[in-house]
């Protein structure tokens, strides 16, 4: 089993080796496209380094609707290509690349009108499924079928009965997004990649027109170094234009930003046993089952504020809470949404104003030499988009590369994993954990999740559960710290585990336990323990006011309200 940590030592030493001598490709953007294009690259024989301004993940790859799928809306703008690659990606990542995270999930389409359109949408539901085991990569998932009306209400038993009229249910795939980049870029680092997050591009380096690295400054430790490359990957996201900025010029194409909210509520609020998924006016609406919880997403409306921290309306959460009432027989009301979180989506602008209607198709141009740039696309593609971008680089280089790999390169803890989930009862005997304890470990870690026991064996008390979110063991806060990369509280509280969004209290009561199991691996002092805890809090009480503002303007204002990060002392 391969392995890699991601601990402050190596941090530390990633800087310094991608300072130290020229790079084939220097990755600028650590979400899901950034860690993939590093792995494309790293995997194909270059010398590749990754850097990332604030947290692995932390913009939009951390704030999805967390579905691996072919986009079975895309079928209805008769987009074949796109649900076609995606289906193929979604095969892959069931069956080979991450079975660890990558997970089937079902969902009810509820008809409204007889005849007509059981037709029209069971053909289209049709299509996907056959489209899927067409390329040889869908018999991982189980067929839609057609349901009654009392059937469906057998299912779902949530919905008002006037609601629907029957129904279908079909499947696609979810995964924790947030864990699905840091385990991207750790399989990157297990090949030799160099990566280092809180690690922000400043300005790039020159030689007449050509582009030959960047100058990168350690937002932790304040040193500034200047990393040079052969080619530059620009996977910034809804960066793109800012980051093209910096060279004097933004390229052949625009990207703009959409913002999506998602609620997030106890199972106990919705009475199913599959997720929705409903059409709304704009768009259509998910209702995916989330552990002991359920998502409900998304809105999708033009952003153009901060990109740091879009923050979520009370109109963006009474537009949510309205539509998804419309079939629930106990319609849900704010005290019942336990977390909130808002993301930006990359689009690629084109002539319509509707940010539904923009293209969820990349794009992948070389607009100066030594410089490639990737925008656009969506989750479950990534793979395709770091393949076309190494592809790109791979035109700027003077010698023979091998082509993409990744289509057989599992993620870390994919190997072995089947094998310890088959063994769960005798694991979780071994470590004195209950069998449902190693489950989570091991649909987190994987194969990993012998590290994490391991930390629990050095130390027993590490296999309690944090007292205010019994979800999550103590040990899975050190070894966020020691091995995943978290370099603050912030990190973990709402990347490497999702406290902040699955507790009503937003992960306050957490932090200072969280907070003190991270200083030993980073070498926290109390003031530094006060600090995190204290930002961490400014934090949660911003969002919280945003959440009560009319509009974007306010909302965006309050949540602005409390500071990025904290620096170290």
């Amino acid at each position: 089993m391969r392995t890699a940590t991601l601990g402050p030592a190596q941090r530390a030493e990633a800087l310094a080796a991608m300072a130290e001598r020229e790079l084939d490709v220097l990755v600028i953007g650590g979400g899901v496209v950034g860690a993939g294009t590093a792995l494309d690259a790293v995997t194909r024989g270059l010398s590749t380094g990754l850097v990332e301004a604030r947290d692995w993940a932390s913009g939009t790859s951390s704030r999805s609707s967390k579905l691996i799928h072919g986009g079975l809306r895309y079928l209805e703008m008769l987009d074949f290509a796109l649900v076609r690659e995606a289906l193929k990606e979604r095969g892959l990542l069931l069956e080979r690349l991450a079975p660890h995270l990558v997970k089937p999930v079902p969902f009810l389409y509820p008809l409204q009108h007889k005849g007509w359109e059981r037709l029209y949408a069971g053909s289209g539901v049709a299509l996907y499924d056959a489209m899927s085991m067409a390329r040889g990569h869908g018999r991982g998932l189980p067929g839609h079928r057609h349901l009654t009306r009392r059937h469906a209400l057998r299912v779902a038993p949530c919905l008002k009965k006037d609601a629907l009229v029957g129904a279908l249910q079909y499947y696609d795939a979810q995964m924790d997004d947030a864990r699905f980049v840091a385990t991207l870029v750790r399989t990157a680092v297990s090949y030799g990649a160099h990566a280092a997050n809180r690690a922000r591009v400043t300005g790039f380096l020159r030689e007449g027109e050509r582009v030959v690295g960047a100058r990168v400054q350690d937002v932790e430790g304040g040193g500034e170094y200047e990393i040079r490359a052969k080619q530059v990957v620009n996977a910034t996201g809804v960066w793109t234009d800012d980051t093209q900025g910096m060279v004097g010029e933004r390229g052949q194409f625009h990207v703009r930003a959409a913002k999506g909210i998602h609620l997030v509520v106890p199972k106990d609020r919705i009475h199913s046993s599959t997720g929705l998924i409903l059409r709304t006016e704009k768009s259509v609406l998910f209702v995916i089952p989330w552990g002991r919880h359920w998502i409900i997403g998304t809105t999708d409306t033009d952003w153009d504020l901060d990109k740091a921290h879009p923050a979520a309306s009370s109109t963006d959460i009474d537009y949510l809470l309205e539509h998804v009432n419309a079939v629930l027989s106990v319609p849900l009301g704010r005290d019942d949404v336990e977390g909130v979180y808002a993301g930006l989506r990359p689009l690629l602008a084109g002539e319509s104003e509707a940010t539904s209607k923009l293209s969820r198709e990349h794009t992948v141009a070389h607009p100066a030499p030594g410089l490639v740039v990737v925008a656009g696309g969506k989750y479950t593609t990534y793979r395709v988009m770091a393949k076309d971008a190494v592809d790109e680089a791979v035109h700027g280089l003077d010698t023979r590369v091998a082509d993409c790999v990744t289509e057989e390169v599992p993620l870390l803890g994919a190997e072995g994993y089947s094998a310890m989930w088959n063994a769960r009862a005798r694991i979780a005997a071994r470590a004195g954990l209950h069998v449902v304890r190693v489950e989570h470990l091991l649909n987190r870690y994987g194969s990993m999740a012998d590290e994490v026991l391991g930390l629990i064996v050095a130390d027993p008390s590490l296999g309690e559960p944090l007292a205010a979110a019994d979800d999550y063991l103590r040990a899975e806060v050190v070894y966020a710290a020691s091995h995943e990369g978290a370099r603050h509280l912030d990190d973990v509280l709402t990347r490497r585990t999702r406290i902040s969004i699955e507790t009503f209290d937003r992960g306050t009561r957490s932090a200072r336990e969280a907070a003190a199991l991270m200083a030993p691996v980073l070498g926290w002092d109390k003031d530094q323990i006060e600090r995190e805890v204290e930002h961490y809090e400014k934090r949660v009480e911003a969002e919280r006011e945003s959440q009560r503002q009319p509009d974007d303007l306010t909302a965006d204002a309050a949540r602005l309200g409390a500071p990025d990060i904290v620096p170290l002392s």
